[in-house]
């Protein structure tokens, strides 16, 4: 149950990371954040990617851990793949047949 809560808020906070990457402005002036006006920018004109900077690092470091959480947690929990829930194969030895008599 709690595993399930945790991978849920670690596919969060991926698609948030995606998110604010993709709204900076980059230095080559790629990107969505490059789609308003020439200069200007959401928060202004000098501080404006300071933020969306801030933000990044905060959940690069919170993906970072949380993946590193999930691995741990996922090894020492032992949970079972539908693999190696199933029952392992036995080979069963040939039964002989008696010889015919003639």
């Amino acid at each position: 149950m709690l595993f399930g809560l945790l991978i849920a808020l670690f596919t969060f906070i991926c698609l948030l990371l995606v998110l604010i990457i993709l709204i900076q402005q980059g230095k080559g002036s790629m990107g969505l954040g490059s789609l308003g006006g020439g200069t200007q920018m959401l928060f202004g004109g000098s501080g404006g990617q300071d933020i969306f900077q801030k933000i990044t690092w905060v959940l690069g470091v919170i993906f970072m851990v949380g993946s590193l959480v999930l691995a741990l947690a996922k090894s020492k929990s032992g949970v079972r793949t539908k693999v190696s829930e199933k029952a392992p194969i036995t080979q069963q030895m040939p039964v002989q047949q008696p010889a015919s008599q003639k």
